[in-house]
């Protein structure tokens, strides 16, 4: 067989002892070989005299050819290692596999080492090879432990025991040790009264050469400091971003609640204000608590800065603003810093600086909307606009005359009062100079005579008096023109008609028949023929007489410019009267009666062959005239 092969079988063999006769006796307790090669076994055996042995048979135990080592004293804390020894010398040196509980380690040598061993390594341990397992071995291990009281509160008595793993027969001595150095106290248990949150400090204890791992105590307490603080640091504008962080000390640990003023406003260590304004500014306090107690922060005070807003102008006194009274404008805005410019603005112009606009003696040229604006170094607004309305009584008052300030006898003038005042004038009332008792009220006002007349124009706040104006008459010379035109008129109308005749009857060899002349005549006045009487010296009973404008024009054709001397050739071109309207009364005599005389427009013009052949009747003279009364 190969020297070289890898797989060794290891056999145990042992004798049995004898029991009541029986018995197993080996010749070779240990037997070494090759893989592959011949085994002899030989055992001998006894029983007692009657029993005939009839069969001999083998059986086979696995693991008694592996075993694990451990040391005889494994302390808390000291390095261990475990050894898989094997009965004979290996050759080669195989892979080793270990078990704890019967799961795999990840060692895969003949050494399993553990280091430091803790309590919680004291377990059933086996190692195999080449196929084989060695039987379980326990690990005990010894150590000691310092037991503190479950729960230690501030303030407490606190006892530490020292713990041993094995029994003592006797009473040996201890030794105490706080941060490494030595106690007084001798025995299995040190006394700590009382304790307080401070107590820090590592406790162990140690006994016939064994030392205890050390141990804190865990001290509970209330919270004890506490702290707030801010981030960014520095001024707080309007919009950013700003963090509060609580700090504090307890133990348990300790839950925050963030308060402003008397109510809470966020939970957890840090709180948050993503876009901060300037509601939030205030004064913060963060609470720490646990089952222990309570502890509250010192007041941190948040100071938002911000451009102005809410601004707003009142006006003093309030109420109804009169005419030459003082006023005072007074603008309110929020901001901080506070506003530091205050520009009042009346329309599109500033007028003024300051929180406190005044006008001593305002006027009516005050009145209109003002607006206020306020600044810092974060931005600026414009207040709503505030509109003054100033009252004061009528001014400017005057009359106008409608037509004119000059009328026929007899007839009214329209006079019209006009005035500037706030609130409008609500009375008007006219007064005629040299009296003192009204003649009228309203705003116009018919004159019936002449005379010089004036208006009071009167509001709730005053009244101002008009300057006088005078009405002045025209005499009516209208009667005496009546009696000259009533004459003249019917001369002329017979006339026209002669003229109308003889025209229709001439030949129509002129051929400037479409040519036509127009005749005004004007500022004809005719009196009454002086009589052998008396004249009348009552000027009451005297007649004029006044005609409109009677004016003759140039003929437009040259013909008729020939024609034109003599009464009949004056009537018999082509001509065109027009008479205005005539009017002829008698004042103050009662044996005259009155007679108007109107006249139209008087029209006559001469027309070509073909159109008086048409017109050769006397139904169609072309004369138009009107009525006379």
């Amino acid at each position: 067989m190969s020297l070289t092969v890898s797989l060794l079988v290891l056999l145990f063999i042992s004798g049995v002892v004898a029991q009541d006769g029986w018995g197993v006796d080996y010749k070779d307790q240990y037997i070494c070989a090759l893989k592959g090669s011949t085994v002899t076994m030989r055992c001998t055996y006894t029983y007692p005299s009657g029993p005939v042995v009839q069969k001999a048979f083998w059986t086979k135990q696995w693991g008694q050819d592996l075993q694990v080592e451990v040391p005889e004293r494994v302390i808390e804390g000291d390095e261990v290692t475990l050894t898989c020894k094997t009965t004979c010398s290996l050759t080669v040196r195989p892979t080793f596999t270990w078990y704890r509980k019967g799961h795999p380690l990840s060692s895969r040598t003949d050494q399993l080492h553990l280091q430091p061993v803790s309590r919680e390594d004291a377990d059933r341990y086996r190692c195999a090879v080449l196929g084989l397992r060695s039987p379980e071995v326990t690990l005990n291990v010894r150590y000691l432990q310092v037991e503190v009281p479950e729960r230690v509160i501030e303030g407490d008595e606190v006892t530490l025991t020292c713990k041993t793993s094995f029994s003592l027969s006797y009473r040996p001595t201890f030794t105490w040790y706080r941060n490494g150095h030595y106690l007084s106290s001798r025995t299995d248990q040190l006394h700590l009264q009382p304790v307080s949150s401070d107590n820090k400090d590592r406790y162990r204890c140690a006994v016939l050469g064994l030392r205890s791992p050390e141990v804190t105590l865990n001290v509970r307490y209330g919270p004890k400091s506490i702290s707030v603080s801010i981030s960014p640091s520095g001024e707080i504008v309007e919009g950013s971003s700003v963090t509060l962080t609580c700090s504090s000390d307890g133990n348990p640990p300790v839950e925050y609640n963030w308060i402003k003023g008397t109510s809470s406003v966020g939970k957890g260590k840090t709180y948050t204000m993503k876009k901060i304004s300037s509601v939030d500014s205030g004064e913060y306090k963060c609470r720490s608590s646990n089952e222990h107690g309570e502890k509250l922060s010192e007041a941190l005070t948040l100071n938002v800065l911000y451009g102005p807003k809410s601004v707003s102008v009142s006006v003093s006194p309030s109420g109804e603003i009169v005419e030459g009274r003082s006023v005072n404008l007074t603008c309110s805005s929020d901001a901080n810093p506070p506003v530091q410019n205050y520009t009042w603005i009346k329309g599109t112009s500033s007028v003024g600086k300051g929180e406190t606009y005044t006008m001593k003696k305002i006027s009516s040229v005050d009145s209109g909307e003002y607006k206020c604006r306020s600044s810092n170094e974060h931005g600026e607004k414009l207040s709503e606009a505030l509109t003054l309305n100033v009252l004061y009584p009528p001014k400017s008052v005057s009359v106008s005359i409608s037509p004119s300030s000059e009328t026929a006898e007899g007839s009214s003038v329209n006079l019209t009062c006009s005035s500037d005042a706030n609130p409008p004038v609500q009375n008007y009332t006219w007064f005629k100079e040299g009296g003192s008792s009204p003649v009228g009220s309203g705003h116009s006002y018919m004159a019936p005579q002449r005379g010089s007349y004036y208006c009071e124009a009167q509001n709730e706040h005053g009244s101002q008096k008009s300057a006088a104006v005078t009405v002045k008459g025209v005499w009516n010379s209208a009667l005496y023109a009546v009696i000259g035109v009533t004459a003249g008129c019917g001369c002329l109308s017979l006339i026209i008609a002669v003229f109308c005749v003889r025209r229709k009857r001439r030949d129509n060899s002129a051929d400037d028949a479409d040519q036509t002349q127009e005749n005004l005549y004007s500022n004809v006045a005719v009196r009454p023929a002086t009589s052998d009487a008396a004249p009348d010296p009552d000027p009451s009973n005297q007649d004029d007489v006044h005609y409109a404008s009677v004016g003759p024009r140039k003929p437009r054709n040259p013909r008729n410019a020939e024609s034109s001397a003599g009464t009949a050739s004056a009537f018999g071109a082509d001509e065109e009267v027009q008479y205005a309207s005539v009017q002829h009364r008698s004042d103050k005599v009662v044996q005259k009666t009155e007679v108007d005389a109107q006249y139209a427009s008087v029209r006559f013009s001469r027309t070509g062959a073909a159109n008086r052949a048409a017109r050769s009747t006397l139904e169609d003279p072309s004369v138009i005239y009107c009525s006379v009364k």
